[in-house]
């Protein structure tokens, strides 16, 4: 059996202890143990750009925010579906996180960072959406493991009413919102339609044969 191999720690401002990994190939980060992500199971972060971006395919100068770079693959992704002449703004609170992905000996996105589209920026994506009202025609929240199965307690404020409305404010009027989900949060889904939009809830598998079910809310005004 390959041994698992530590590659790299980081400390999120609350404490959580992130550490990356590798094993036979794969590359893993967990939090405080816990497996956060894997570059085996991925599907469901490639349909959160797929749904928020494959309708600006033809959009000239479309704008995209992702909130939170995790292993790359919702920015990889989203480099697919959008224009050459797109910008995809890519908020990391953490910046190991982002060094991890940058680095050219690990199999993750070097080369999607090195995109002219893509801009880093090493920032709480709650600061970056307060910074930029009206911006973006759709943003692409996967912080944590979602609304209700958060490990890291700075992610909370995202999915408060007060996040929510501060994500409607850095749409452009047609704009959609994507977030993804480690499970169902009906819950959730109600704060999203009680500040008058209409949403979609997609279930989608880790992997795109197998694994665990999770949910994406793809939201729009009403």
């Amino acid at each position: 059996m390959k041994p698992l191999e530590r590659l790299g720690e980081a400390r999120t401002p609350d404490g959580t202890l992130l550490e990356l990994f590798r094993h036979d190939g794969a590359y893993l980060i967990r939090a405080d143990r816990v497996e956060l992500m894997s570059t085996r199971r991925h599907y469901s972060e490639d349909k959160l750009a797929e749904v928020a971006c494959a309708p600006l395919a033809t959009t000239r100068g479309a704008r995209v925010l992702i909130g939170g770079l995790g292993l790359g693959f919702t920015l990889r992704e989203a480099l697919r579906h959008v224009g050459p002449d797109a910008e995809v703004v890519v908020a990391e609170l953490v910046a190991e996180v982002i060094a991890w992905n940058a680095n050219p000996e690990y199999a993750l996105s070097a080369e999607a960072m090195a995109d002219p589209r893509v801009k880093i920026v090493h920032d709480d994506v709650i600061k970056v959406l307060g910074a930029n009202r009206g911006a973006f025609d759709a943003i692409m929240l996967d912080t944590d493991n979602g609304p209700e199965g958060m490990i890291m307690a700075e992610n909370s404020r995202l999915y408060a009413n007060k996040g929510i409305l501060s994500t409607i404010a850095a749409l452009k009027p047609n704009g959609i919102i994507a977030y993804w989900s480690v499970g169902d949060d009906p819950d959730f889904r109600d704060a999203l339609e009680n500040v008058g939009l209409t949403v979609q809830t997609l279930r989608v598998r880790a992997h795109i044969t197998s694994g665990p079910m999770h949910t994406l809310y793809v939201a729009k005004r009403g």
